[in-house]
Parts: structure tokens; sequence; C-alpha cells
């Protein structure tokens, strides 16, 4: 069996969970009462859409893999809460709970799970390459540490143009150690580019305990300090926690456009895809314990049942709505179209769908002005 992970975690992960040290951060002083309904309602929609994919994947009507976010709900919801009009993020696979924290529909989102041309991505991309550039989201994306790049180079054009915004660019914890990942690190700092590199640790890479997968001085963000960046280390089970240390990285990004890593540790109670049994590398009592005293969703709803936020028939009106809302979900992804034959060629190049090939004296093919 698997040793719990044998990380220098924060110490209010090592505290028994009880009242957050965070909520009285000024971002956090500010939320009303329909703000943490809100959060409570996003979170509790993250959670029934995941488990409503479980049954749709064990009907056999979703193709390739698919990775759950349930366990991590707090962190979608804690990091992007914070965000302003100009703050972009991108992801790796596991990317289904920050689409619908940024306002993507479930039809669409289940759709594209199913390969349906309803689907967000036209049902070309599946579950792990969900995209919604009008929401500043930029996927989703299967390539291991791919995305860090990337973000840099989104948060580069932001400073290049001017824009008070940064990019949040999440990897799990086996992405780190992949070169393009310390590439990103070096010229983020090098250049002063405003992104927030979001490290979900939930201590396995893929079926490898990070004890045995990562070298490291007691924490992976504490790389940082090799490139001379600000790092720090969250409990993702603490929504207040994540929003507060989220928004100090925002502000540091939008005014001082330098970067930060920030390490938040989490769990995921399933496997790391659906295709992987996970019977033999975690330990069931280790499960148990996270499902039972740290769950994300469950300690934000006695926070604010204690705090007099929340009631018994709330709970139960938004957990229903959320489970009906994915039902739906599910219906109409059942009952959309698959893309035409025809369709494989669409949405290659942007100059093929908006302007169209041309060919000058020699046969080339070119394109317009």
């Amino acid at each position: 069996m698997a040793k719990p992970i044998a990380l220098t975690h924060p110490e209010s992960l090592k505290r028994p969970p009880g009242p957050s040290a965070f909520a009285k951060d000024p971002v956090n002083a500010a939320l009303t009462k329909a703000d943490k309904v809100k959060l409570y309602t996003q979170m509790a929609r993250i959670r029934h859409f995941e488990q409503r994919c479980i049954r749709t994947y064990q009907q056999g009507k979703i193709g390739g893999f698919l990775h759950l976010y349930v366990g991590q709900e707090a962190i979608a919801a804690g990091t992007l809460s914070v965000l302003g009009k100009d703050d972009h993020l991108i992801t790796g696979y596991r990317d289904h709970g920050h689409a619908l924290m940024v306002g993507m529909d479930m039809n669409s989102c289940m759709a594209e799970l199913q390969g349906k041309v309803t689907g967000c991505s036209k049902g070309k991309g599946g579950s792990m390459h969900y995209f919604a550039p009008d929401k500043n989201y930029w996927g989703g994306h299967g390539i291991v540490g791919g995305q860090a790049p990337l973000g840099a180079g989104i948060a580069y054009a932001l400073k290049y143009k001017g824009l008070k915004g940064c990019c949040l660019a999440y990897m799990g914890d086996g992405a780190v150690n992949q070169g393009a990942v310390h590439e990103a690190y070096n010229l983020a700092a090098l250049w002063d580019i405003p992104v927030i590199f979001v490290i979900e640790n939930n201590g396995y890479s893929m079926g490898t305990s990070q004890e045995r997968s990562s070298a490291h001085p007691g924490s992976l963000a504490q790389r940082a300090e090799g490139y001379g960046m600000d790092w720090d280390l969250v409990n993702g089970h603490d929504l207040y926690e994540v929003r507060a240390k989220t928004a100090a990285a925002v502000k540091r990004a939008h005014e001082k456009s330098r970067p930060t890593i920030l390490e938040i540790f989490t769990y995921r109670y399933f496997g790391h895809s659906m295709a992987d049994p996970d019977k033999t590398y975690r330990d069931k009592d280790e499960i148990k314990d996270y499902r039972e005293n740290k769950d994300p969703i469950k300690l934000w709803e006695k926070t604010l049942l204690d705090e007099g936020v929340l009631d018994a028939a709330t709970i139960a009106s938004v957990n229903e709505a959320a489970m009906d809302e994915a039902d739906k979900a599910a219906a109409f992804a059942d009952e959309s179209p698959y893309p035409e034959v025809s369709d494989i060629t669409k949405d290659i190049y942007w100059e093929e769908d908006n302007r169209g090939p041309a060919t000058n004296s020699r046969g080339t093919i070119i394109f317009g002005d």
C-alpha cells in the first residue's frame, strides 16, 4: 500500500478542520452572503456534473479519456473567483471544473464529451480539450506541461498590449518535471511576465506518489527560488485561503508584472482517469480520510452554516438543482447530432474558415489578405 503524501504541507493542512484564518482577508471580507452561496453553488455544480459524467462513461457514450475533478473543486472556485476582465486561464486535461467555473454551460460541456457537434469544441476535442476564448479560457491541453509556456505567452501578450491582467496556468504535480515547464519558469522570471503557475498537487502523478516521482526540498513550489520567483503553499480544501493567496499573486502580477508559483494541495477521489483502476497505489483509508475530513464542499458548507449564510433547505435546493441540470445536460448530449464527415477538414486553420485558400501563378496555395 502507498504511504500518505510525505510533503511539507501548509500548517493549515496539519490542523484539524476549523474556522479559516483567511476569512477576514480583504478579498473574503468583501464577499456578500449571495457571493458565498454562489461559490457553494458553483462547487456543487462541478461535483454533480463530474458524477453524472461517470454514469455517461460507464454507458459507453464517452470515447477517449475522462479525467474527473471530484475533490478539487475549491481550487477552480477559489482561484477563478478573484479574477478580473483582463485575466485569463489555461489548464491541462483535468479541465471540466475550470470550464464550468468561468461560465461554460453544462450542455456544451457534456456534448463535447460525447463528441457531438453541439459541444464547446464542436465534438473534436472531447474531455481534454474544452475551449471558450470568449470567456478568456484557453483550454484544455493533453500534452503534459505543454500549457505552461502557452500560459506564459498569453500573459506576455497582455503585458505587451498594456493591459492590467495576468494568466493562470494550471498543471498537476506530475507536470512540474517537464522541460517545457522549467523553460516557462525561466522566461517568466527573466522577462517579468504576469503569469501565475498553479500546481494542483493531488499527490499522485498518475499512479506514482510524489515522493517517488519528484525530487524536492519540501515543496514543488520552492523550486521558484531557483528562478527568483515568489511562491506560496495553499490549503486547497480551504476556499478562503485559496482566494486570499491567489488574490495576492494576482495583485503582484497586475501591479509589478511579476510571476508566482502557487502550489495548492488537494486530492482526487477517483483514479487519474476513468481508465485507471486505482486499486494498487493508494490506501483506501487515505481516500476515506480525505472524503470525511477534508472534502472542500463539505468544509465550505460547514463554514457557511456556522456563519448563518446557509441552511438545510438552501443546501438541498442547490444540490437538487445541480443534479437536475447535469441530468438535462446528459439528455441534451444524447439527443445532439454527431459532426458530419465533411467537418473533419473544418476549423483546421483560421484562414480556411474565414477567407479560404487561393493559388498563385505556380499553383501554390496562398491565403488572402
